[in-house]
């Protein structure tokens, strides 16, 4: 792995292990970004997982995060942790709430206003990574449970 994505994957671990231990204190902008946790029983393993992600707020409310896993031609493993178990949990600074994830794709009608939205968040850097990778990357919806 080149040494600019070693640091790059560093900072990512640490920001997350910020954003956790501080209980959502410090983290939330941590990057310059939104950022929230999602939190995933693994599929395989059925352990807890957590991954730190730049979102989105849909006009519902709802809170849209990208599967790029940096423009790899692998999606990241919470993608399929939320299509096994679609009941997760997501922390957005100190509030934490239930959610129910589900995966928007490229071609479904809402794809691209919350692509733009997200990206937008994220100051490009999906177009980015999708230019990077053949693989379509997906979106999921984060919708709080009442």
């Amino acid at each position: 792995m080149p040494l600019i994505d070693r640091l790059q994957s560093s900072f990512l671990t640490f920001h997350q292990r910020v954003y956790t231990s501080s209980g959502g204190r410090v983290g939330h902008r941590l990057i310059g970004v939104p950022t929230l946790l999602l939190h995933t029983k693994g599929r395989k393993s059925g352990l807890a997982r957590t991954a730190a992600l730049v979102y989105a707020v849909d006009s519902a409310g709802n809170y849209v995060v990208v599967a790029s896993n940096g423009g790899s031609d692998v999606p990241p493993g919470w993608l399929a942790n939320v299509r096994a178990e679609p009941h997760v949990a997501v922390q957005v600074a100190r509030r934490r709430m239930a959610a129910t994830a589900s995966v928007v794709s490229r071609g479904d009608d809402d794809y691209e206003g919350l692509w733009r939205a997200v990206n937008d968040n994220n100051h490009g850097r999906y177009d980015r990574y999708q230019q990077q990778t053949d693989r379509p990357i997906a979106l999921v919806r984060l919708s709080p449970s009442s």
